[in-house]
């Protein structure tokens, strides 16, 4: 696989990497463990080399997962990892101050098995501590060695700009797919001046991108989609015209719908990241073959602009969930 270089700090990892979350957070019933390690594994063998995960999913166990499945090979590869959460039980509230992210990352090395994190993000922006003082401790991480790189997950510009005067940021993660390009209004312009990468979550739409997922598909029990209000019944029904428009594509292209839903991010930016998750081998061996997928010019232009013909219904968050995103 090619790979793709995050910022001027200089992180290389491969083009695609994998989202760990739903492993066993916020995607239905929690599935046989060695069976998820086994999918981790299998996507390492495929090429993949960036992982990412977080603290808060589960919390914990997510990260406990990860770091069994990635000890043969840790050393190989790219791994990521989210604090800034003060947890409490069920709940968790954004917290960045020195003590919080001091103890989240003493934690994620514990939990990951690992003696450092190559990009270590800010999950959400904690309005209480000013972003200089969050890079200031950043800077004390990667001086220890316990941290190589640093980034921000769903910060708005001003935040970017105002992290990156302090200490220079690797990768911005954010919720970016071709049904949910905000980014590009304000985000997107302020990473390629400062030369900042994009690690894109969700870029298959929480599995509506695929063109398989289903209303039945998504649980009731540990299954964050239930709540958004992309996933009602009605928005579901009125979001198929997206499925069609891409589904047109994937025809002329000769590939899959998730294909060309990750082949068209791949395509806005060579400092952009796609990690899509799974908990199966076979969708990891489809992802990546997004990455044979070709767009000329007049093709992408064709395709952004019959995207922003269609009504697209509901918001990716609810109001509650919306006031930890940054913007």
């Amino acid at each position: 696989m090619n790979q793709r270089i995050l910022g001027e700090t200089g992180l290389v990892t491969s083009e695609l990497g994998f989202g760990c979350m739903g492993l066993n957070h916020h995607r239905g019933p929690v599935k046989d463990r060695n069976d998820m390690i086994k999918v981790v594994q299998h996507a390492y063998e495929a090429g993949i080399r960036m992982f990412d995960t977080a603290e808060v999913y589960g919390p914990y166990t997510n990260e406990e997962l990860v770091g069994e499945a990635i000890q043969p090979f840790r050393k190989d590869i790219q791994l990521a990892t989210k604090g800034g959460f003060r947890i409490t039980g069920d709940s968790d509230t954004p917290d960045s101050s020195k003590k919080t992210l001091r103890n989240s990352l003493e934690g994620s090395l514990k939990h990951l098995k690992t003696e450092y994190i190559d990009l270590y993000y800010i999950h959400r922006i904690d309005s209480h501590i000013p972003i200089e003082e969050v890079a200031q401790t950043m800077q004390e991480f990667k001086k220890e060695g316990k941290i190589l790189h640093w980034g921000l997950s769903e910060a708005n510009s001003e935040t970017i700009r105002r992290a990156h005067q302090v200490e220079p940021l690797a990768a911005v993660q954010s919720e970016y797919s071709i049904w949910w390009r905000e980014l590009e209004k304000e985000v997107i312009p302020t990473l390629e001046e400062l030369k900042i990468g994009l690690v894109a979550y969700s870029p298959l739409g929480r599995g509506f991108l695929t063109g398989k997922l289903t209303r039945s598909d998504i649980a009731n029990e540990n299954d964050n989609r239930a709540e958004l209000p992309r996933f009602t019944k009605e928005a579901f029904q009125a979001n198929q015209v997206v499925l069609d428009l891409l589904q047109k594509i994937a025809n002329e292209k000769e590939a899959t719908i998730a294909q060309v839903s990750l082949a068209w991010l791949l395509a806005q930016k060579d400092w952009i990241i796609p990690i899509p998750g799974t908990t199966k081998w076979n969708r990891v061996d489809e992802n990546i073959g997004a990455t044979t997928i070709q767009f000329s010019q007049q093709e992408l232009i064709d395709i952004n602009y019959a995207v922003d013909q269609l009504v697209i219904v509901g918001d990716r968050y609810n109001q509650e969930q919306k006031k930890r995103t940054g913007k």
